[in-house]
């Protein structure tokens, strides 16, 4: 898709996410503008733009927790407030009090809660599908560990055994990459692509433009409005780069420029 032209999301509910129309404002300032496109069911999805271009509203939309000024976004063809089930948001990390007095294993039976209804307890079930998540990940260990006293990787892979447990068909990731080693980064690939063998479909935030062509099935380059979005190989490209990064790379050539002098 080429700069600035709109994909007309369908609302078809073979599509996990549609978005049409989606503009959303912030003391009446926009912070998303217009923005209409569709998620491949079954894929691993990057959002990428610079910092402040609504990446994070735009996940925030999906769940329904900031009001649209114009537009509908609709979850395998229904309202969000009957499909909220199907989703799991896993927030970014550095927003998160880790200070709080709780354990691996807590923090993953967490995810299960949605299944549990009101005032349950979690059941033996649900503890071996928490154990199986941690398993996964690779923190079975730590279960009676507080969450205080992991690093940060750790942290992080403790987060997606959360959302694991919760037996989501969608996962919403924002920066799930972000503050990690190495090790942890390849680990949190692999499991994307496990997921996405089983059908999953995943939605990641992200910042480092050097591994996109890795990671993602699809890309959508956002800043305020759509730059671009289609399947990486066709849309992640310099000139959507340019338009989706553009003022402050053009402001950069021009620094560069003028220190040559």
């Amino acid at each position: 898709m080429t700069s600035m032209t709109k994909n007309h999301a369908t609302h078809d509910p073979s599509f996990p996410i549609s978005v049409h129309s989606v503009t959303v404002a912030y003391d009446r300032r926009p912070v998303l503008w217009d923005i209409d496109f569709d998620i491949t069911n079954g894929a691993i999805t990057g959002i990428i733009g610079p910092n402040g271009a609504g990446k994070t509203t735009l996940l925030k939309a999906i769940l329904g927790l900031v009001p649209l000024v114009t537009g509908q976004i609709k979850i395998f063809g229904s309202d969000i407030e009957k499909s909220r089930q199907l989703l799991c948001y896993v927030p970014q990390r550095e927003t998160v009090d880790w200070d709080f007095p709780v354990s691996v294993i807590d923090v993953v039976l967490m995810g299960r809660y949605g299944h549990l209804g009101w005032f349950k307890r979690p059941k033996k079930s649900d503890r071996e599908k928490a154990m199986h998540a941690l398993e996964q990940v690779g923190m079975a260990d730590f279960t009676d560990r507080q969450i205080s006293q992991l690093s940060g990787g750790q942290q992080q892979r403790v987060f997606l055994a959360r959302a694991l447990a919760q037996d989501a068909k969608v996962y919403l990731m924002d920066e799930p990459f972000a503050g990690v080693d190495a090790a942890t980064e390849q680990a949190i690939f692999e499991l994307m692509r496990e997921m996405r063998s089983q059908g999953s479909t995943i939605v990641v935030i992200h910042h480092d433009l050097q591994s996109v062509r890795k990671y993602f099935d699809y890309v959508a380059m956002l800043n305020m409005r759509l730059v671009a979005t289609g399947e990486t190989k066709n849309v992640f490209t310099d000139e959507n780069l340019s338009q989706t990064y553009g003022g402050r790379l053009t402001l950069l050539d021009e620094a560069s420029t003028a220190m040559s002098k």
